[in-house]
Formats: C-alpha cells, sequence, structure tokens
C-alpha cells in the first residue's frame, strides 16, 4: 500500500465547493480542511505509483478550483500504539 499526503491550495470558489469533490476521488482516503498556506490535506491510498500519479495528474487535475498542489509520498508509517511501544522499551509497568 502507498500512502501520500497532499497539500492543496484552492481557489476562492473551491474553498466552498472542493472537499467533498476531493473525498470522492477514487483513491482520496480522507480530506482535511486545514488552516495556513493550505487549504486542503488529501490522504491517498494506493496499490502502486502509478496509480498515485493517476490520482494527481489525472483525476485531481481535472477538478475545478485547484490552484495549486504539494505532494509527499510516506515512506513508514507510525500509530500511536507504535510510538509507545518503541519508547517504552525497557520501562517496567
Amino acid at each position: 500500500m502507498l500512502t501520500a499526503v497532499i497539500l492543496v491550495k484552492a481557489s476562492r470558489e473551491g474553498l466552498r465547493t472542493l472537499g467533498p469533490r476531493l473525498a470522492d476521488v477514487e483513491g482520496v482516503a480522507e480530506v482535511y480542511t486545514v488552516t495556513g498556506e493550505w487549504d486542503f490535506v488529501a490522504i491517498i491510498r494506493v496499490r502502486e505509483h502509478d496509480e498515485l500519479a493517476s490520482v494527481v495528474t489525472g483525476r485531481l487535475a481535472a477538478l475545478d478550483g485547484i490552484l495549486s498542489t504539494n505532494t509527499m509520498v510516506a515512506f513508514q508509517q507510525f500509530s500511536a500504539h507504535d510510538l509507545e511501544s518503541m519508547f517504552g522499551l525497557g520501562l517496567e509497568a
């Protein structure tokens, strides 16, 4: 499984309409509105790099209201449980 985080900058119209349309794109697992320089964060989960390319350059690029994107491909995933295990090594309860 390949996970990517895509930061999305939206037009004024896109701010009102883009969230649900991003979430409807095949390959998009989650979408968040955020504060700061970017307007949305989309979490992409696909099986292969070719699928990621299709999502970003095909499906997302076809949506009106996107001004720019920044795509980051994840290397490793850590859950809260994994972090607790790492930091708890050698400690006894």
